[in-house]
């Protein structure tokens, strides 16, 4: 299978699960303030009353979907920090490794 920007199908996989999760997360975060809002709004202001159930109902839609689309964000960079921290760790510990290695072959100029 080909991939594109050096990312494989299992983190490519899994990128997309955890935007999924983040999605989901901040449309229930936000959804729920944008409907918190809504009720302060119809309770307090004559104006927000006389608004259409439509227009209502987009304006609780906006909220949850710049909140889903922002936490997807916020997750999928994370996500990647991660992988990269790892992929980090792995090159310097293979580094490390062949630097011992490498320093236990070589002589001892002091024992001969």
């Amino acid at each position: 299978m080909h991939t594109s920007g050096g990312l494989r199908s299992e983190e490519a996989n899994g990128a997309a699960w955890e935007g999924g999760r983040g999605a989901l997360v901040g449309a229930v975060k936000w959804g729920a303030f944008a409907a918190l809002l809504g009720g302060v709004g119809y309770g307090l202001s004559p104006i927000y009353r006389g608004l259409t159930i439509q227009f209502k109902v987009f304006l609780q839609m906006s909220g949850m979907i710049l909140g889903g689309c922002l936490e997807a964000d916020h997750r999928i960079r994370e996500y990647e920090a991660k992988l990269r921290m790892q992929k980090r760790i792995l090159r310097d510990r293979a580094a490390w490794e062949s630097f011992e290695k490498e320093y236990e072959e070589t002589p001892n100029p002091k024992s001969s």
